[in-house]
């Protein structure tokens, strides 16, 4: 089982199965929402993920057509992605984890997007 939660603490959450790999996404969307150059996330089913606590906190936020973004109304922090199209399917922002899911990042996406300032300098494979 994972836990993890939001900045304040008033969010928490656990997953029961595993999560799919990860990837670092450097979209503008992911970047903005994050204040980062890029952020790490990780698909799950969503029949393994259930909030602990502080579900009424969470808002919500078209980012695009079917894609919401969840987050803390509180503190701000994204939690999880969810489709319209797939709600069979999250994504987990990995940074809300507090234990290690032992899974691995796969790829840099969306580099089209990528902070000028930031030199990758690992082997993951990139896409644009």
């Amino acid at each position: 089982m994972l836990r993890g939660g939001c900045l304040c603490g008033g969010v928490r959450y656990e997953i029961d199965g595993g999560l799919g790999p990860a990837v670092h996404c450097h979209c503008t969307q992911c970047r903005k929402a994050s204040g980062a150059s890029f952020a790490t996330n990780a698909s799950l089913d969503a029949k393994d993920f259930r909030f602990v606590s502080g579900e009424e906190l969470m808002g919500e936020f078209e980012s695009s057509p079917g894609q919401f973004r969840r987050f803390c109304t509180r503190c701000g922090s994204q939690v999880v992605k969810r489709f319209a199209d797939k709600p069979e399917i999250l994504r987990v922002r990995m940074g809300t984890l507090d234990d290690d899911p032992e899974v691995e990042v796969v790829a840099h996406v969306f580099l089209r997007s990528k902070t000028p300032w930031l030199e990758i300098a690992d082997e993951i494979p990139q896409h644009e």
